[in-house]
């Protein structure tokens, strides 16, 4: 087993962060996320690490290398942190507008937000994932998830 204390634990000059609406029911919390997660994970190589395997040998599918962290916030605060990110070479962002809940599969999804612009999209989530630093001030004003 590895060794995973806070000592010799790994660090990252990265930060991953899920910021989720306010309004929404719980399995719309769960959903924006997995999806989110899903699109942070393709960002960069090395973003995912290696798959699991258990002491039996069955092999499991890797996961993201670092924390995600949950943060909730309003409306205004997604929009502004959308736009900031957006505005960043050193920032991968994913999206998640409320229109997406009526849609059923990926090509939908992309067509309904390609019908809307940028600053009219009702955002419910997004993920960020960037310099720490950056991310931050990004997300600054928002709050961890309870």
């Amino acid at each position: 087993m590895t060794d995973t204390t806070p000592s010799t634990a790994p660090t990252f000059d990265t930060k991953i962060v899920v910021i989720l609406g306010d309004d929404l029911a719980a399995w719309q919390e769960l959903n924006v996320t997995a999806f989110l997660a899903a699109g942070i994970a393709t960002s960069a190589p090395g973003v995912v690490g290696e798959p699991y395997r258990d002491a039996d040998g069955t092999e499991y599918l890797p996961m993201l290398r670092q924390p995600v962290i949950v943060l909730t916030g309003d409306a205004a605060l997604l929009a502004r942190a959308r736009a900031k990110a957006a505005a960043r070479d050193d920032v991968a962002l994913a999206i998640y507008a409320r229109e997406l809940f009526a849609t059923m599969h990926d090509d939908a999804n992309r067509a309904t937000v390609a019908e809307i612009a940028a600053d009219d999209l009702d955002l419910v989530g997004l993920a960020l994932r960037g310099p720490k630093n950056v991310i931050d001030r990004i997300a600054k004003g928002a709050v961890f998830h309870a």
